[in-house]
């Protein structure tokens, strides 16, 4: 391997350090609470990489929430394609209840960010509304397959009880998740519920 190769592997693994160390620590502690000098020590990263790679603090929070949202979009779609299309808005309560239950479960990530940063223009925070708007679209082509009537409304509604299941199960456990995986199949075996019942 030629020496521009072995620098280019190189920045290529502080860059995975760094994001790997970033996200395992504002995730177990916080965002704001980490400062980027201690994630650079756990990295074993210079602050050169830090501005080579990310620019800033912001930029790395903003890559190591990107990176976290693209994997947890992965992980819904390889946990609801063993059932059919509609049946998969039920099972992506099944893939929370699944992650509350983790050892490592810490509340949704994503939410932190909206509860850390007030800064509605900050990269982080337009990637959490990102991923919100995917799991509503996921929801509505799930309920549209399905026959369901008004699926943007019950979309809506199913999202009200993805945002309480995660933000309650991180304070009172994982019974939380499963309360609100009951009331979504309530909700989904009304397949042609009147829209006025949902406002």
């Amino acid at each position: 391997m030629s020496s521009r190769g072995k620098k280019l592997e190189e920045a290529a693994g502080v860059k995975e350090r760094l994001l790997d160390t970033a996200d395992r620590l504002f995730y177990a502690e916080g965002i704001r609470a980490v400062g980027i000098d201690r994630v650079l020590a756990e990295a074993e990263a210079a602050k050169a990489s830090l501005y080579q790679h990310f620019g800033s603090k912001d930029g790395l929070v903003a890559a190591s929430v990107q990176r976290r949202a693209e994997r947890g979009r992965v992980q819904v779609a390889n946990f609801v394609e063993s059932v059919p299309v509609e049946e998969r808005a039920l099972r992506i309560f099944d893939w929370i209840v699944a992650w509350v239950e983790s050892p490592d479960f810490r509340g949704c990530p994503l939410q932190h960010v909206v509860g850390e940063i007030p800064d509605r223009n900050h990269p982080a925070r337009k990637i959490a509304q990102e991923q919100r708007e995917w799991f509503r679209k996921q929801f509505v082509d799930c309920l549209k397959v399905a026959g369901v009537g008004s699926p943007t409304r019950m979309a809506g509604a199913l999202m009200v009880l993805y945002d309480g299941a995660l933000a309650a199960s991180e304070q009172d456990g994982p019974q939380r998740a499963r309360d609100a995986r009951w009331i979504a199949k309530q909700l989904l075996d009304s397949k042609r519920i009147d829209a006025s019942i949902l406002g």
